[in-house]
């Protein structure tokens, strides 16, 4: 009786079983396509160590498109072309510098300009300085700070798990703090790096003067954390020292460049839109290898599993590379605004822009039904490790996109050592794990094959 029943179960379960079986069978050949014959390693080394830093409007940008237009041509892909897209241009100058004047000493400290902001003059900027946590305590001081340089010194919270919440818990100082202390008349800010470790590179990052006049735009720069301790630490011996800093950095007029875009035509729905991408700029610090230059080959290194599979999606999957997520998101507004214009029907974005680190699940946009539907391939993930499915913010380049019914979702590494080189001159192609990269690459695919197979409930 108990056989027959089994026996029952097992046949009326037939169908289910099946996919589950086509389903883990086709994750084995991704995953085992990644880590023996991928390309993502040598495409970011080419970016990385033949390209290097590739900060928007710079020749490296315009090289990094070619490079990877030419790239994904040798893929074999249905369609590979450029979006023109018009992107904001500024120079660094020449390297920054800083000392600490605590009366007659004068300790050197490492800074870095912020992107957007103005120069010193060519002499540069000396103060005093007063040091807050907060805009909210800036905003307390008021006129206290008018003739100073403000230094904003919260630092990321080391009790958060989940690194990015520190992030987002302090990164307003770095981009609105110059703005804010503009308004009291402040004559610079410095800001502590976006880290969470003690080291001595300064982190740069973008800011916005909002609707201030021109006329009230004071510079602004970063500064490592270990400069910041120093710095904050000689504040409270003597409240009277003065700081001083000089950069050269420049905004020019807007020029133009591309988002780079590869595609795999549906072989039964065509019209649907699946996207994968990354950002192909970079800061100009270092080469950008985890931000985002990892993203950018794990998105065509999906690309190329399904082609050395021979797997012809059922839905149009596209590749985008998108130009100026750092300093203006261009990139990301031009493809929405363009799928607008075609009246494209996108029901899926996935993003890669937070690091080559081992990959540990996604964080998505969606709705309670289609959420749950995707927790329910969790098992198919769990024997590679892969286990955290939360809802979240899919990413800065994907987050203009609108459809009539869009999932999206963003590649969720292990984050703890990220924030050691978010846009520090130490984001290099040495940071990188050749087999963390492949790894992400095919979690990447593995959803994006998930989801093509079974669409999302619309």
């Amino acid at each position: 009786m108990k056989k027959t029943f089994l026996l029952a179960a097992l046949f009326f379960s037939g169908v289910t079983l099946t996919a589950q079986s086509k389903d883990e069978q086709m994750f084995k050949e991704i995953y085992k396509s990644s880590l023996t014959n991928s390309k993502c390693y040598s495409w970011l080394d080419h970016l990385s160590n033949k390209i290097g830093s590739r900060l928007s409007g710079s020749d490296n940008a315009q090289k990094a498109v070619l490079y990877t237009k030419a790239q994904l041509e040798t893929l074999g892909l249905d369609k590979v072309y450029l979006q023109e897209v018009m992107v904001p241009k500024w120079v660094r100058g020449e390297k920054e510098t800083a000392y600490i004047m605590d009366n007659k000493a004068k300790t050197s400290v490492p800074i870095c300009a912020l992107g957007g902001s103005i120069a010193t003059s060519k002499n540069g900027l000396a103060a005093e300085i007063i040091e807050v946590q907060t805009i909210a305590e800036l905003n307390t001081l008021g006129d206290k700070v008018k003739g100073k340089i403000v230094f904003f010194n919260r630092p990321m919270e080391q009790e958060l798990i989940e690194t990015f919440k520190s992030y987002g818990g302090c990164v307003d100082q770095r981009y609105a703090g110059a703005k804010e202390a503009a308004k009291f008349g402040a004559v610079g800010t410095i800001v502590r790096s976006m880290n969470l470790r003690l080291d001595d590179f300064p982190h740069t990052g973008n800011q916005s003067y909002g609707d201030l006049p021109e006329s009230k735009y004071i510079p602004t720069a970063a500064i490592s954390t270990n400069g910041a301790e120093l710095l904050s630490k000689s504040l409270k011996s003597n409240s009277k020292l003065k700081f001083y800093f000089k950069q050269s950095c420049k905004q020019m007029e807007d020029v133009l460049s591309y988002n780079v875009i590869g595609e795999l035509k549906g072989s039964e729905h065509p019209e649907k839109i699946i996207v994968v991408g990354g950002h192909l700029d970079s800061w100009d610090l270092a080469d950008g290898s985890h931000d985002d230059g990892a993203g950018v080959v794990q998105s065509m290194e999906a690309v190329n599993i399904f082609k050395n599979l021979g797997y012809k999606p059922k839905n149009t999957i596209r590749v985008v590379l998108f130009m100026n997520e750092e300093n203006g998101g261009k990139g990301g507004k031009k493809y929405e605004e363009v799928a607008q214009l075609n009246k494209e029907n996108h029901i899926f974005a996935l993003e890669s822009d937070s690091g080559g680190f081992t990959p540990r699940g996604f964080n998505f946009e969606s709705d309670d039904a289609n959420f749950k539907r995707i927790e329910g391939w969790k098992n198919l993930f769990e024997p590679y490790l892969i286990h955290s499915f939360t809802k979240g913010h899919g990413g800065s380049d994907i987050d203009p996109l609108t459809s009539k019914k869009i999932v999206k979702a963003g590649l969720k590494p292990d984050s703890q050592r990220y924030f050691d080189y978010h846009h520090a001159a130490n984001d290099t192609f040495d940071a990188i794990n050749k087999r963390e990269l492949e790894l992400g690459a095919a979690t990447m695919a593995s959803l994006l094959y998930l989801i093509d197979q079974n669409g999302i409930i619309e």
